[in-house]
C-alpha cells in the first residue's frame, strides 16, 4: 500500500465511488419495484413535480381550429377599426391668447437726480401686445348620427370662451358647435353642419360582462390620431374621482374598467365591443398605473344625448335626497357636514319622503349596488311619475313622486 503511486490511488478512489453508486441504484430500484402502489405513486408524483411533465403537442385539427379562431378575431377587429375610424375625430380647442412681451425701463424719472449715479440700471417689465389664436387642448370624439352630432367628454370642451374644431380621419378641419354639456356625466354633445357622416351605432352597456373584448379608439396623446388599442373589460360599476383642468374633482359612478390603453388625448373616444357598437365613452386613466382606464357606460348617456339632439340642451331629472347605499336599499340621511337629507321644495319633499327612510324600489326596480338610485333616476325623464317602495321603521309604504329638472 505504501508503494502505491498517486495515479493508482486516484483510480482506486474512482472505482470505489462507481461501485458504491451502482449498488445504491440497484437497491433503490429494487425497493421501488417491490413497494406497494401508494408509495410508488407518491414517488412518481414527486418526480413529476420536480422535473415537470411535458405537455403533449396539440393535434393537427385542434391546432388548426385554434389558429382559425385567433385569425378570425384579428380579422374582425381589423374590420371594426376600418369601419369605425372615419367616425372618430380629434377635437381641438383654440383660443385668443395674449401676446406678452418683455421690455426694460429705468426705475427713475427723467428728472430724478439719483439717475446720474445709475445710468445703466434697467428693470424688466411686461405688457400685452395683441393676441394670437393658439391651441389650448385636444381630445377625441365620435359621430353618433349621420347628420353631424358627436359625443365627447365635457372636460374636452369645458372652456365656454374657446372655439372648437374637429379633424376627421382624412385630415379635414370642420368647425364644431357645443350643443350641450352634461353636468351629471363627463359628457358633451357637439354638432357639425353639412354632409352625411359615418356614425357608430350605440350598443347596450347592460350586456357588457367582465372579460369580454374591448376596443378603444382615439387621438392618443393629442398627436397619434385614431390610435386603436385592444383589451378586455376588467371591471364593472366602478366609482372613481376625476379632475378636469377647470371643473375640479368630480365623481363618476358605475363606470367600466378596461385594460385597453386609454391615454391622454383618448378622452371622448369610443369603447367598442366586437360588434363594432359603442359600449362606453372613454373618460379617464389612472396616473402612474399601467392599463387601468375607465369608460362611462353608453346607456347612462343615451337620454342626455337624445335631449341634446331634440331639445338643444340636456335636462337632468332629480328627486332631491342624500343617501347611502345599504344592502336593503338607499338610506336617506344627512350629509357628512349635516347637509339636509331632503332638499327643500324638491320632488322628494313634496312626496313626503323623510330622513331615515330606506327607498327599496324605484319604479318597480329594486335598488341594489348594481342598480343604485342615481342610475335609475338618470334613466327617466323630467315629468315622469314614479312609485317608490319605502321602508319606514318596520312598515313598508308606497309613495308617488314626479321627477323635476335639476337646476344648476
Amino acid at each position: 500500500m505504501n508503494d502505491m503511486t498517486k495515479h493508482q490511488l486516484v483510480l482506486l478512489v474512482l472505482l470505489v465511488s462507481f461501485v458504491t453508486a451502482l449498488v445504491t441504484g440497484i437497491v433503490a430500484v429494487t425497493l421501488i419495484n417491490q413497494a406497494p402502489p401508494p408509495i410508488t405513486q407518491t414517488i412518481q408524483r414527486v418526480i413529476e413535480k420536480t422535473i415537470g411533465v411535458l405537455p403533449e403537442p396539440l393535434k393537427k385539427d385542434e391546432k388548426k381550429e385554434l389558429e382559425l379562431n385567433a385569425l378570425s378575431r384579428d380579422v374582425l377587429i381589423e374590420d371594426i377599426a376600418r369601419r369605425v375610424s372615419p367616425a372618430v375625430v380629434s377635437v381641438v380647442a383654440t383660443k385668443d391668447i395674449p401676446i406678452i412681451e418683455r421690455y426694460l425701463v429705468s426705475p427713475f424719472s427723467k428728472n430724478d437726480p439719483i439717475q446720474q449715479f445709475f445710468p445703466d440700471l434697467l428693470i424688466p417689465q411686461f405688457r400685452q401686445n395683441g393676441t394670437e389664436k393658439a391651441q389650448i387642448s385636444s381630445g377625441s370624439g365620435f359621430f353618433v348620427s349621420q347628420d353631424g352630432f358627436l359625443l365627447t367628454n365635457r372636460h374636452v370642451v369645458e372652456d365656454p370662451e374657446a372655439e372648437y374644431s374637429v379633424f376627421t380621419n382624412d385630415n379635414k378641419k370642420l368647425k364644431a358647435k357645443v350643443v350641450a354639456r352634461d353636468t351629471i356625466n363627463d359628457m358633451a354633445v357637439l354638432k357639425i353642419e353639412g354632409g352625411e357622416y359615418v356614425s357608430i351605432p350605440l350598443g347596450d352597456s347592460e350586456e357588457v360582462s367582465i372579460g369580454q373584448t374591448a376596443i378603444a379608439i382615439g387621438n392618443a396623446l393629442g398627436e397619434f390620431q385614431n390610435t386603436v388599442s385592444v383589451g378586455v373589460v376588467s371591471g364593472l360599476r366602478r366609482t372613481i374621482m376625476v379632475s378636469g383642468p377647470a371643473s375640479g374633482p368630480e365623481e363618476l359612478s358605475q363606470v367600466i374598467q378596461t385594460d385597453a390603453a386609454i391615454n391622454l388625448g383618448n378622452s371622448g373616444g369610443p369603447l367598442l365591443n366586437l360588434k363594432g357598437e359603442v359600449i362606453g365613452l372613454n373618460a379617464a386613466k389612472v396616473q402612474g398605473a399601467e392599463n387601468i382606464g375607465f369608460s362611462i357606460p353608453i346607456n347612462q348617456l343615451k337620454r342626455a344625448l337624445n335631449d341634446a339632439r331634440t331639445k338643444g340642451r340636456i335636462i337632468n331629472p332629480y328627486i332631491g335626497v342624500r343617501y347611502v347605499l345599504t344592502d336593503n336599499g338607499a338610506l336617506v340621511q344627512a350629509g357628512a357636514n349635516r347637509e339636509d337629507a331632503i332638499q327643500l321644495n324638491s320632488p322628494a319633499s313634496k312626496a313626503g319622503i323623510k330622513e331615515g327612510d330606506i327607498i327599496l324600489e324605484f319604479g318597480g326596480i329594486k335598488i341594489t349596488r348594481e342598480n343604485p338610485l342615481n342610475k335609475l333616476v338618470q334613466q327617466k325623464s323630467v315629468g315622469d311619475k314614479i312609485t317608490l317602495k319605502i321602508l319606514r321603521g318596520n312598515n313598508q309604504i308606497k309613495l308617488d313622486l314626479i321627477l323635476e329638472e335639476r337646476k344648476g
